[in-house]
C-alpha cells in the first residue's frame, strides 16, 4: 500500500537556494524538497588543504530531487553569479556563523537588493546576536542549555543521557526553518514583501521545551527526570521488560486505559490508586512482575486488542520492518550509480510529494551547476571560463 500525495507537490514552482551544508539546513532542504520545491545546493569548491564535511552518500534522503551547484563565493564574480540567481529565487538558506554571510556579501541586506521579495533564513547555533551568538556548537550543547538533557534519562556514571537523535537539528533548526520558510512565503504572497528569518536552534529545543519551562515559571516547581507526570514519575508512563528481555513502553495516562491495562496484567487493586505518589513503587513492582511473565509479542497480542496505550520499543532493525510503517509506505526505494539499490526513509510529512516506484539518487561527484547557470544565461563558452578559473565546477 502507497501513501497517496500531490503528484507534483505542494510546494511545486517555489525555488531555494540552499548555502547550508550539513546538519539543520541540510534537513531543512529535505523538507522543502519533498513537498516539491526546486531546491539548489549551493557549495563550494573543493581546495586543496581546506576541511569540509561531506555527508554520507545515504544522508538526507540521499540527495533525491535536489541540484547541486559547486560555486566559489569568495571570489567576485561567484557571488556575482550567486546573486544573479537569487533575482530569480524565492527562498535563500544559509548556515554561516553570524556575520559571514554579511562579510562574503551574499546577506540578507544584498540578497534583498538584488531581490526584494526574498525570504532569507539565517540558522545557527544560538541565533545571530546574543551573548552566546558567536559560540560553535553541535545539538548536543542546544539540547543542554535549553534543558531538555535536564529532563531526560540518566547514566549510570549520573550524567544526563546522550539523546538518541539530533533533537536540535532535525527539530530545533531545520522543522523550525521550514515553519518560518513557509509563514513567510504567504505573508510575501500576500503583500510582496520580503523577510529575514533568524532561525536559533537552542531557541527550537527551548520551544519544544514550553511545557516543562512553563510549568516552573507558573508554579516555581522544577520538572526533574522522574520527578513528574511525562518525566517518569508515575507507574503509569514508562518501561517494562518482557519475559524475553524485550522492552515495552507504557503510556497510560488516563484513568480508563490504566484500568484496562491493570486488568490485563491481573492488577486490578491498583486502578483506584494510579496518582497516588506513595504507592507508585509498589505499583512499578507489580507491573514489573506481571509484564515478565510473558514474551513482548505475547503481550502485544493481548494489548493491541485493548485501548491501552502500548506499544514495542522497536530497534531501528525493528522498526524497517514494522508492518505498520510498511502499509503506509514509510520507505522508498533508492538507486544510486554508485552504491546500488538500498531503501531508505521516504517523504512521510502530510502533504508531502510521494513517489510510487523507485527513486533516483544523484552521483555523490556529480554537479548541476551547467544546468542551473544556463537559467541565468551561463552555457558554452562563458560557463568554460568560469570552470577553467574555479569559479563554478
Amino acid at each position: 500500500m502507497t501513501k497517496q500525495g500531490p503528484s507534483a507537490g505542494l510546494l511545486a514552482g517555489i525555488k531555494i537556494l540552499d548555502l547550508s551544508g550539513v546538519g539543520p539546513g541540510a534537513r531543512c532542504a529535505r523538507i522543502l524538497a519533498d513537498f516539491g520545491a526546486e531546491v539548489t545546493r549551493v557549495v563550494p569548491p573543493a581546495r586543496k588543504g581546506s576541511h569540509r564535511i561531506d555527508a554520507p552518500y545515504h544522508s538526507y534522503g540521499a540527495s533525491r530531487g535536489w541540484r547541486k551547484l559547486m560555486l566559489d563565493l569568495k571570489k567576485d564574480e561567484g557571488r556575482e553569479l550567486f546573486l544573479d540567481l537569487a533575482k530569480q529565487a524565492d527562498v535563500v538558506v544559509e548556515g554561516f556563523r553570524p556575520g559571514v554571510a554579511g562579510r562574503l556579501r551574499i546577506g540578507y541586506e544584498d540578497v534583498s537588493r538584488a531581490n526584494p521579495k526574498i525570504v532569507y533564513c539565517s540558522i545557527s547555533g544560538y541565533g545571530q546576536t546574543g551573548p552566546a551568538a558567536g559560540w560553535v556548537g553541535h545539538d548536543l550543547n542546544y539540547d543542554a542549555l535549553a534543558g531538555m538533557l535536564a529532563t531526560s534519562g540518566v547514566r549510570a556514571d549520573g550524567a544526563p543521557a546522550i539523546p538518541g537523535l539530533t533533537v536540535a537539528d532535525t527539530a530545533g533548526g531545520g522543522m523550525q526553518a521550514v515553519i518560518s520558510i513557509l509563514a513567510a512565503l504567504l505573508r510575501c504572497k500576500a503583500t510582496g514583501e520580503g523577510t529575514y528569518l533568524d532561525v536559533s536552534m537552542a531557541e527550537g529545543v527551548l520551544y519544544l521545551m514550553s511545557m516543562h519551562v512553563d510549568e516552573y515559571l507558573a508554579t516555581g516547581k522544577e520538572p526533574k527526570e522522574g520527578t513528574t507526570l511525562l518525566t517518569g514519575g508515575y507507574a503509569c508512563y514508562d518501561l517494562y521488560q518482557a519475559a524475553d528481555g524485550l522492552w515495552i513502553t507504557l503510556g497510560a495516562l488516563e484513568s480508563g486505559f490504566f484500568a484496562n491495562v491493570c486488568k490485563a496484567l491481573g492488577c486490578e487493586e491498583w486502578i483506584p490508586l494510579q496518582m497516588d505518589l506513595g504507592q507508585q513503587e509498589a505499583i512499578r513492582a507489580a507491573f514489573r512482575k506481571a509484564f515478565a511473565t510473558k514474551t513482548r509479542a505475547q503481550w502485544m497480542d493481548v494489548f493491541s486488542q485493548l485501548d491501552s496505550c502500548i506499544a514495542p520499543v522497536n530497534s531501528i532493525a525493528d522498526v524497517v520492518n514494522d508492518p505498520h510503517f510498511v502499509a503506509r509506505g514509510a520507505f522508498v526505494e533508492v538507486s544510486h550509480p554508485e552504491k546500488g539499490s538500498f531503501r531508505q526513509v521516504g517523504p512521510l510529512l502530510a502533504g508531502a510529494k510521494t513517489s510510487t516506484g523507485v527513486v533516483m539518487a544523484p552521483s555523490s561527484t556529480a554537479t548541476d551547476s551547467a544546468a542551473v547557470l544556463a537559467e541565468i544565461g551561463i552555457s558554452g563558452e562563458r560557463f568554460e571560463k568560469l570552470a577553467e578559473a574555479g569559479i563554478v565546477s
